[in-house]
């Protein structure tokens, strides 16, 4: 490697010295993102958005799929509205950014930033939903959002940060819990099946649930350091926020219904959790179904006459199979290399004089490294089914880490040696008391990442007082 290459790749931390600078010097390096004017805002760039527009449009086909229209709200809430449901805004409050003056005049009414928008959806609904004809309504939105975050870092926490939040209303519980489930389920779909992250299902505890819901669901993910990611949530509100805005129906019996609800998201926050599952030393690894650039063609020897015709000849066989791009820079082959694997990209196809020669391209894989020669004619061929197996290895490499990572602890001594030591998600039975979910959180940092749906009875007591157990839990140390 050239020292010019070489300097390249040390722009980025080692992982096992500072995982925390590591992913700074990706997210940078990378090219995702810049940092905005204002302290914890963050410019996405071009190469950033382009995977979160993969992820955006498999979310908003699966909305669409299942019969949610996307709407748009406004950026704004007047604070008698917010005020309106307690738990709600006692939740948000240390978040909320306020507006106080319009140009040069104090404002009579502080208007908040929205953090989150039910209560603009619950003034809505209290206004145009009227009959059980109206029902059920299955509303999305993809919008910003601001919470003034005191520690900040790209993607995962940030004071601004774009999102989707859906917000429906359904005439029974049954048919709003069926649908807390089922988005659930297409969160977690896209995470397994797309980003190639392992997730667990379950259900937040009560000091853990959404602000002025009945209960959340959650997906919970293991990075590469052992923390936890809460990666997308799913919340049943019940009545609440229909009892608060007087949002009801008149149904088939003539009497007057109140709706019951739900609300669900997902944000770039799950670009964080992408990098820091998949991505190593040398940068990003991004799965291919969701890669901006699946392949990218690197010509060899450029110069030399035929090898950028047949490099283009290549590209159009290849556009219309897979998301495919060349680089005919002056840039020396080298330095690609090493630029499109800091970004990712999961195939690089080298194409060069003694590759025609030979009538063959190279194939060489960003997950393992590996190369292959293959045949022009059967490039067709082999390329859609390379990036299939570079998918499915990255999933089975992150459920292999997440089980390596995953610890049953029954007792409260072997609880905290096991964080310390190894971290990771820990199995342990909880009684379903807050103050021993408060305790473990002030000894050890760790939190109750949820209630898995498929229960492990790992030992009959309480981790943390020895009283009789209620629920196995997941805990670790979070994001």
């Amino acid at each position: 490697m050239s020292k010019k290459n070489k300097q390249f790749v040390e722009k980025v931390t080692a992982m096992e010295d500072d995982f925390a600078q590591w992913y700074t010097d990706v997210v940078k390096q990378a090219e995702l993102v810049d940092y905005g004017p204002v302290r914890g805002t963050m410019i996405i760039k071009p190469y950033g958005f382009a995977i979160w527009e993969n992820v955006r449009d498999e979310l908003d086909r699966q909305f669409k799929e299942t019969g949610h229209s996307n709407v748009s709200f406004p950026l704004f809430i007047p604070e008698s509205m917010l005020q309106k449901e307690k738990d709600h805004i006692e939740g948000f409050a240390p978040e909320v950014a306020w507006v106080t003056h319009g140009g040069e005049e104090e404002l009579a009414e502080r208007i908040c930033v929205r953090p989150t928008s039910e209560v603009l959806f619950a003034e809505y609904y209290s206004k145009n939903i009227h009959s059980y004809r109206d029902l059920p309504m299955l509303y999305n939105q993809w919008s910003n959002v601001v919470r003034w975050e005191k520690t900040t870092r790209p993607f995962l926490r940030s004071l601004e940060f774009h999102w989707q939040e859906g917000h429906t209303c359904h005439a029974t519980g049954d048919e709003a819990e069926q649908e807390t489930r089922q988005m659930l389920d297409v969160y977690t779909d896209v995470c397994e099946n797309y980003l190639a992250i392992p997730v667990i299902k379950g259900r937040k505890t009560e000091s853990e649930k959404f602000a002025g819901a009945e209960y959340t669901l959650t997906i919970e993910a293991l990075m590469h350091d052992g923390r936890a990611l809460q990666s997308g949530t799913s919340h049943y509100f019940g009545t609440g926020f229909a009892e608060a805005f007087d949002i009801r129906y008149l149904d088939e019996n003539g009497d007057q219904t109140p709706v019951h609800q739900t609300s669900w998201g997902m944000s770039t926050r799950i670009l964080g959790g992408l990098i820091m599952v998949h991505g190593d030393n040398r940068g990003l690894v991004i799965p291919p179904r969701i890669a901006p650039i699946q392949a990218m063609i690197v010509p060899i020897a450029q110069h030399k006459e035929g090898v950028l015709d047949h490099a283009y000849h290549l590209r159009d066989e290849l556009k219309d199979l897979v998301r495919v791009d060349i680089d005919a820079s002056d840039k020396m082959p080298g330095w690609k290399f090493n630029e499109y694997e800091m970004k990712g990209v999961p195939v690089r196809i080298e194409l060069g004089p003694k590759d025609i020669e030979k009538d063959q391209v190279v194939l060489a894989r960003r997950d393992t490294g590996e190369k292959e020669f293959v045949a022009m004619s059967d490039v067709k061929t082999r390329l859609p089914e390379l990036l299939e197996e570079v998918q499915q290895n990255l999933y089975d490499q992150a459920v292999a880490h997440r089980a390596e990572k995953t610890s049953v602890a029954k007792t409260y001594d072997a609880f905290k040696q096991t964080l310390e030591e190894k971290g990771g998600f820990i199995k342990a039975m909880w009684c379903g008391d807050e103050a021993c979910e408060e305790q473990i959180k002030q000894d050890t940092g760790a939190t109750s990442r949820c209630i898995p749906f498929e229960q492990d009875k790992v030992a009959d007591t309480c981790v943390c007082c020895g009283k009789e157990a209620k629920d196995m839990v997941y805990w670790a140390r979070a994001y």
